[in-house]
């Protein structure tokens, strides 16, 4: 089974969600769910998060 063309969007998509997660720590940018007003270092973790799993979808990809 193929899988070259899943680990692809898997990458594009956690480096989108890095990158916006590093911009809002940049800029700054305010973030509210409802009332609740989410903190920057929850952007923090979004970042290492998306930005292992963008590394590990790479890896993997490389290895195909």
């Amino acid at each position: 089974m193929n899988t070259k063309p899943y680990l692809i969007i898997t990458a594009v998509i956690f480096v989108i969600v890095a990158v916006v997660h590093l911009l809002r720590l940049i800029y700054q940018w305010p973030v509210q769910i409802g009332t609740v007003i989410m903190p920057m270092w929850a952007s923090c973790a979004g970042l290492v998060v998306a930005s292992v799993l963008f590394v590990w979808a790479f890896l993997l990809l490389r290895k195909r």
